[in-house]
């Protein structure tokens, strides 16, 4: 009989970190898997006033480009095209504007849309510019990013099974894992079960940051940066990638038009559920699903017309 996986669990980023793997970590191996996500975090959180992204939503200018910014903002654009603009890394100001700050203040002070020109006021050709007043918000898909860094620390000082777990963005190398999918309105229940080897799986709902606006109606931080306004018809969705950062892409694309049509081009599975509670999936998608028939979307796994 094999040894049990070693465990290792701490808070980062504001969430919950797992990493389990066949043997422990030895301890240089935690202190440079720490030390880059503090590198991450002290340039792209906007919940940090000595952050990259802060300094720039106040004085504006530019700075160097980090190092993770090419692949992300390119990430962003094509979300952004996809979706008409309905993701948009400038969407910082509009979930502050909505109580989602710095503070967690949970005080909403209205809609804000964030700005439909922003890639004249957001560029990363050499230097990561920005003009003030705007927050850059690199979202799901930066923390997807960072969990694909720590993976890459990981699998490169160990060998075996190895998850990366930031609080329900998963990436699996070695055995196949059986991942459940919450139901976003009863987190004790599962609408299924995704078996995934060696990819990734991110998750995103409307039912984990929950507040009430100035008028008392429920407010999310899954917003459409259009409007500034908390998506209404899309409450849960899932993907499967081979990377972390394009999974959480699409899982959060798919909250939108156009999300279905992105991630068929990317080749990535998805599952989602609407706020009626009827769910849809792509084509070939691998999940088990436990969806009664009265609550599948018509024409279930084709391609939806967008």
């Amino acid at each position: 009989m094999g040894e049990a996986p070693a465990s290792w669990r701490f808070d980062a980023i504001g969430t919950t970190w797992e990493i389990v793997t066949a043997a422990p970590l030895p301890a240089p191996v935690r202190a440079q898997v720490m030390s880059r996500i503090d590198v991450f975090d002290r340039t792209w959180s906007r919940f940090r006033s000595d952050s990259t992204v802060t300094a720039l939503a106040l004085d504006g200018g530019a700075v160097p480009l980090p190092p993770d910014a090419v692949d992300m903002l390119d990430a962003f654009a094509a979300l952004s095209e996809a979706t008409g603009g309905a993701v948009n890394p400038l969407v910082g100001a509009s979930l502050e504007a909505r109580g989602y700050d710095h503070d967690y203040s949970l005080r909403d002070r209205g809609a804000r849309p964030a700005p439909a020109d922003w890639r004249r006021l957001l560029t990363w050709d050499g230097v990561l510019a920005s003009e003030r007043s705007w927050t850059i918000d690199v979202g799901a898909l930066g923390k997807g990013r960072l969990v694909d860094i720590v993976l890459a620390l990981v699998v490169a000082a160990t060998s075996g099974d190895t998850v990366v777990d930031a609080g329900g963005d998963l990436a699996v190398r070695g055995r196949p894992q059986r991942i459940g999918l919450e139901h976003p309105f009863d987190p004790r229940r599962a609408i299924g079960v995704w078996e995934i080897e060696d990819a990734a799986l991110c998750a995103s709902a409307v039912n984990r940051r929950v507040w009430l606006s100035a008028t008392g109606s429920p407010l999310h931080h899954v917003l459409d940066a259009r409007t500034g306004q908390p998506v209404q018809v899309i409450a849960a969705t899932w993907a499967v990638a081979p990377d972390v950062m394009t999974a959480d892409a699409v899982a959060t694309a798919l909250f939108f038009d156009g999300g279905a049509r992105l991630a068929h081009e990317w080749g990535v599975e998805w599952v989602r559920m609407a706020t009626d509670g009827r769910v849809e999936w792509s084509p070939g998608c691998r999940a088990e699903l436990f969806v009664p028939a009265d609550h599948r979307a018509p024409g279930r796994g084709a391609f939806p017309t967008e």
